[in-house]
């Protein structure tokens, strides 16, 4: 892809992975449960939210959010790793909330963590597809003194003082 190709997928990809991140981790600040302490009245029921009954939510979106930095600076074969990782994570974030829902949870909590984990996946999964034709970080300065499209005077300008010449000169 040239560096004035479509940036949409890219965007796209970092939308869904922005979006997924969030709500893994709110959905591990989310009460799941309310267990009830005792049989006494007046004893308030113990909280259980999604960190505690699914230690693996934060980390998750950690990851996630790493991940994020790591496919827009990466490019190739390391780029679809690092896709293929995302969507992993997706995939397990939506195993490990619906293999642990015993108990009857709210939904809020396990639905927004399934929304999440489903929003990994995709942006993973989308990653995985169009790794070879996003546009890399830093495309601009990996070939210098290659063929560049016509532009305006100003930016033409710019371009020649990145490059290491006198625009003034033309040397």
């Amino acid at each position: 892809m040239s560096d004035s190709g479509d940036k949409r997928p890219l965007w796209t990809i970092v939308v869904l992975l922005g979006l997924g991140a969030p709500a893994l981790w709110g959905a591990s600040r989310l009460t799941w449960f309310e267990r009830p302490r005792s049989d006494l009245p007046g004893v308030p029921p113990q909280v259980v939210t999604g960190a505690d009954h699914l230690p693996a939510l934060v980390p998750l979106a950690v990851l996630v959010a790493a991940g994020v930095a790591g496919l827009v600076a990466t490019s190739g074969w390391a780029r679809r790793v690092v896709a293929l990782v995302l969507a992993g994570t997706g995939l397990a974030a939506c195993l490990v909330v619906l293999l642990n829902l015993g108990g009857g949870p709210r939904f809020t909590g396990w639905g927004l963590a399934v929304l999440g984990g489903l929003l990994v996946l995709a942006g993973g999964g989308l990653g995985v597809r169009e790794a070879g034709r996003l546009p890399r970080l830093g495309a601009k300065y990996s070939a210098p003194g290659g063929k560049r499209p016509a532009r305006d005077a100003d930016t033409e300008l710019w371009d020649a003082l990145s490059d290491g010449r006198d625009p003034t000169t033309g040397r």
